[in-house]
C-alpha cells in the first residue's frame, strides 16, 4: 500500500483501471466482428465509478436515518454493494444472418470515446502529481 494522496486520487485510479478492462472488452468485441452468434460486450463504466465513488465519499460520515412516523411503515433498507464491474450485451443493432450483432461503426466510436476519456484520466493524474511534488519541493526550500 502506498501513499494516499486524496481520495479522488484513488477514484482516478480505479476509473484508469475499469476503462483499461473496458478497453480490452470493446476490443474483443472487434476482434470477433465475424463470429457467429458473438453478442457484443460492454461494461456499465458510469455506474460503477458511482457506486465506487459513494463507497470511498460516505464511509466516514453518520449515516442519515429515515425518519419512520408509523410502526406499519417499510423498514429503510441500503442498496447492495457490487466492487466487480457488471458486463451486459450491448445488444439493439441488426444481427446479421449469422447471428452476430457487431457493428464496427460503434465500437469504433465507443473505443475512440474510451481513449479520449482514459487520456484525460492520466493527465488529471500527472496534474495532481506535479501538484504534489511542487507541494513537496516548497517545503524543502524552507
Amino acid at each position: 500500500m502506498g501513499i494516499v494522496i486524496s481520495q479522488a486520487h484513488e477514484l482516478m485510479k480505479e476509473a484508469l483501471n475499469y476503462r483499461a478492462q473496458r478497453q480490452d472488452l470493446i476490443a474483443s468485441n472487434i476482434a470477433n466482428a465475424d463470429t457467429p452468434f458473438y453478442r457484443p460486450r460492454d461494461i456499465d463504466f458510469e455506474r460503477m465509478l458511482a457506486e465506487k465513488k459513494a463507497a470511498m465519499f460516505t464511509a466516514d460520515e453518520p449515516a442519515l436515518r429515515l425518519a419512520q412516523t408509523d410502526a406499519s411503515h417499510l423498514q429503510a433498507s441500503r442498496a447492495p454493494s457490487h466492487t466487480k464491474a457488471t458486463l451486459f450485451f450491448r445488444d439493439g443493432h441488426m444481427a446479421r444472418n449469422d447471428g452476430n450483432s457487431v457493428d464496427l461503426d460503434v465500437e469504433t466510436s465507443e473505443m475512440s470515446k474510451n481513449s479520449v476519456m482514459f487520456n484525460a484520466l492520466i493527465a488529471s493524474i500527472k496534474k495532481s502529481g506535479a501538484t504534489f511534488k511542487s507541494v513537496i519541493e516548497a517545503s524543502q526550500k524552507i
